[in-house]
Formats: structure tokens, C-alpha cells, sequence
């Protein structure tokens, strides 16, 4: 009965294949016209910048017609171009309640503003519209009055969306198959009456495979609507999840199937790029920063194992976990720019060092720290640096430095492309840590310590 429900809202949705719209101001894009020499840039420009993918809004503006307007520009650019939008709203109150993507508007009046703005700005054709990663699948660590609210703000925020374009296809987070959002929650926030579905993976690294089951599963907890479809983010699941399940910036990842409505399944609308490949998840550089060494690598590895044939997902049971199948995939792999000679550790001695540390973001047993060493009068040309961890805390993840920690300390070399630093000159390096934060650990650069800053 489930196939039967979904066979004519499948049929329906599947009558023509859809062009997404390449937006041409994505920082792969700017990036790619700023660094046209650079030997990453052909391969960064083909395999991701010219690749549709998600537009989101993500900083809170007051100004109704400017957040009216800055979609609208996308909307209008991919309606002169007769491609499909797809946007991401991201703007919801306290984001994922005080975990690691704190902001949003101020509060649920301010984004009930908002979201009219956004909706002014859809124009009359077609677009999807992502509705607020994290929103549900965080629901349960907010407290109940503020997740009561959150609910009831999103069923608006479908109710606006709709009202202001019908042709507005809208998908509500579903977590992913290892982060599992609650049939009730979506209920509570209007998905059978605003909703064309649920969206899943966002900005992580599930098979597709995985996240098809765990979305299947999901809409039958839901009773199996007929109208209700899937779309699931490929950008970055080519190669799945890191064996260790990391999931801030992962290394060995790779580029997943290409955005289609071909999908080969009938519950399945779409594969798309929703977070955007080589934005940083907030570990090797800020969170949503461009990162291009991370944009070549997840380029470099792609077609290693996406999606079956043609992009299409097999029905499987919901009991079962397929492996990810090979990538039918012909076409070469770029060879990676000569980096140069792999740089011996610490060699050359500061004559001193001075030390930036601040925490740029805390939530419940962690948060994420930010440091700066300055070198003293002598060059370096690779470093190596040491620091020790207040007792109880664990290393995450760390980027701009090749970290392993021994018990409390932690030993980090520099990256191919830092491995020189200047007379006066800076290093940046930052990491993820579990635990509660303590004092200002010290730090040493290449056996000398480094004196705090201030």
C-alpha cells in the first residue's frame, strides 16, 4: 500500500526533469575567478562551482526589503535562466538551541517578520525551499516552551511560503539516519498541510543509500501521505561517513551524486548539493568559510562510490543497510597540485613567541578555540607545536595544524601549504574540544614558549 500511495504524487512530480540554478556568486565561484592560476582552480571550478547547489540566508537582516530583495535576486536570476532555486532558510530563533550554530533572527516575532520578507521574494515559479537545517532534529534540546514555539514558527513559516508561491515545494529537516527527527515534531510543524516533504543529510555525510531507508521509514511514521516525498544532500557523501563518525570537516570525504530530479525511486524527489563542498563545518577554518585545499580534496575524490547507476537508489528494506555501491563514474580523476616536499618538523628555533588563545563558540562539555602564535626574529621554515589539555578534555578535531594527542598533550606539525612563517611573522590554528573549558593552556612553537599576548 505504501509503493500504491506514493505512485501517483510520484508520477506527478517525476513528469519533467529538473535544471537547478548555478548561482554565480558562491565563494567556489568567486574563489575560482580570484585564484584563476591556482593549479586547484580548473578542477574546483568543474567539479563544484559550475554544479547547482543550495542558496542560504543565513544572517539576519531587520530591513524586510532587503531580505525581500536579496532573494528575490535569486529567484529572478534563475527565472531568466529557466532554472529552479533552491534556498535554504536559516533563521529560525537559537538556531539548534545552543549547540554549536548559535543565531538566527532574536526572536520568534523577528523571524515571523522575516519569513514574510523571505516569501515576498519567491516570485510565481517553481523552487524549493529547505526549510531551517537543524530546526528538528535540535527540537529535543531546547526546552519545552521554547520547542513549542519552534514548532508552531515553522508551521507558519510553511503556511507563508505556500501562500506567497504555491508552486513552492517545501521540505522540513529531518535530521539524519544517525541524528533521527520525531514524526510528532514534524506533525507540529505543519508538514502534512504545508510540507512536499522532508529533507535529510544536510550538511553531513550519510550514504544515500542509508538516508533513502531512513527517510522511507520516517514518511511511513507519518502514515505514508502520498504527497510527501524525499530529498536527500549528496555534496558530500561520495565516500559515506568517516569510520569514526566524525562529522565537523571529516577528512577522506568526497563529492556525492550530482543534483537531479532523476533519482530512480518514486519516493525520492531529489538529490541535491545542499551544503555547499569546501565550506567549512566550523573545525578547519570558521563555519561556512571557503576552504580550497578542503574544495580539491572533496573533488579530487569524487565518484568513489555515491550512488548507483544513473543516480538511482534501490528500494531496499528498512531493516537492511546497503553498502554504498561503486560509482560508475568514467571520467579521470584530476591529479592533485605538486604541494611540494612533505616539511621535516620543527626545524629552525624562535627566538620567541607570543600567544593568542580565545573561544570562539562553547555549548554543554565543549567548545572551539581559536590561536594565534607569533613567531619571533627567526624564519621558520616548519614548526611543530605543543600544548596541554586541562585534565578530563578530548581533542575533536583541530585544523591549519596535524594534531595527535598523547594523554593530556597534544602534538601538532604544520600542514604542507604553513610550514614557512616570516620574521613577526603569524600562524593560525584552532581546535574542537570535548570537556569542560578551564585555564588558558600554555603553548609552545618549536620547543620555545610562547607568552600569552595579553
Amino acid at each position: 500500500m505504501h509503493t500504491t500511495m506514493f505512485a501517483g504524487a510520484a508520477e506527478e512530480r517525476a513528469t519533467a526533469a529538473t535544471a537547478f540554478y548555478v548561482a554565480p556568486d558562491s565563494q567556489a565561484a568567486r574563489w575560482v575567478a580570484g585564484n584563476a592560476g591556482d593549479p586547484k582552480a580548473a578542477t574546483i571550478k568543474a567539479k563544484i562551482a559550475d554544479t547547482p547547489a543550495a542558496v542560504w540566508f543565513a544572517v539576519y537582516d531587520a530591513d524586510p526589503s532587503a531580505v525581500t530583495a536579496a532573494v528575490k535576486k535569486v529567484t529572478s536570476s534563475a527565472a531568466q535562466k529557466n532554472r529552479t532555486a533552491v534556498l535554504v532558510p536559516y533563521m529560525i530563533p537559537n538556531r539548534d538551541c545552543g549547540s554549536h550554530s548559535a543565531g538566527g533572527a532574536p526572536d520568534f516575532a523577528a523571524y515571523a517578520t522575516w519569513m514574510d520578507a523571505f516569501a515576498a521574494g519567491l516570485g510565481e515559479r517553481e523552487v524549493y525551499v529547505l526549510m531551517e537545517p537543524d530546526s528538528l532534529a535540535q527540537a529535543a534540546s531546547c526546552n519545552s516552551t521554547d520547542k513549542d514555539k519552534r514548532l508552531a514558527a515553522l508551521a507558519d513559516a510553511g503556511a507563508k511560503v505556500k501562500e506567497a508561491n504555491p508552486r513552492a515545494r517545501v521540505y522540513y529537516d529531518a535530521g539524519h539516519s544517525g541524528w533521527p527527527v520525531k514524526a510528532a515534531d514534524l506533525k507540529g510543524a505543519g508538514i502534512l498541510t504545508h510540507g512536499d516533504g522532508l529533507v535529510s543529510n544536510v550538511s553531513n555525510y550519510r550514504s544515500t543509500q542509508e538516508e533513502v531507508t531512513y527517510g522511507k521509514g520516517l514518511l511511513r511514521d507519518l502514515g505514508s501521505p502520498a504527497h510527501l516525498g524525499l530529498v536527500v544532500d549528496t555534496s558530500r557523501n561520495g565516500n559515506g561517513p568517516a569510520p569514526d563518525a566524525q562529522w565537523c570537516d571529516p577528512a577522506g570525504r568526497a563529492l556525492g551524486a550530482t543534483p537531479t530530479t532523476a533519482t530512480g525511486d518514486p519516493a525520492v524527489d531529489a538529490f541535491l548539493w545542499v551544503k555547499l563542498p569546501g565550506e567549512a563545518d566550523g573545525c578547519i577554518s570558521g563555519a561556512g568559510q571557503f576552504v580550497p585545499e578542503r574544495a580539491f580534496d572533496l573533488a579530487a575524490a569524487a565518484g568513489t562510490g555515491s550512488a548507483p547507476d544513473d543516480g538511482a537508489v534501490e528500494s531496499v528494506p528498512p531493516t537492511e543497510k546497503p553498502s554504498p555501491p561503486a560509482s560508475q563514474d568514467p571520467s579521470p580523476q584530476p591529479e592533485r597540485p605538486d604541494s611540494g616536499p612533505t616539511p621535516k618538523p620543527g626545524t629552525g628555533t624562535p627566538a620567541s613567541c607570543t600567544a593568542d588563545f580565545s573561544v570562539t563558540n562553547s555549548w554543554n562539555h565543549g567548545y572551539r578555540a581559536d590561536v594565534t602564535l607569533k613567531n619571533g626574529s627567526k624564519a621558520l621554515d616548519s614548526w611543530k607545536v605543543e600544548w596541554t589539555l586541562p585534565p578530563g578534555q578530548r581533542l575533536v578535531n583541530a585544523w591549519n595544524v596535524m594534531t595527535e594527542q598523547d594523554g593530556a598533550i597534544v602534538r601538532g606539525t604544520n600542514a604542507p601549504y604553513n610550514g614557512e612563517v616570516k620574521p613577526g611573522g603569524t600562524l593560525s590554528l584552532g581546535f574542537v574540544a570535548e570537556g569542560e573549558r578551564a585555564a588558558v593552556p600554555k603553548f609552545t612553537l618549536n620547543g620555545a614558549t610562547c607568552a600569552p599576548s595579553k
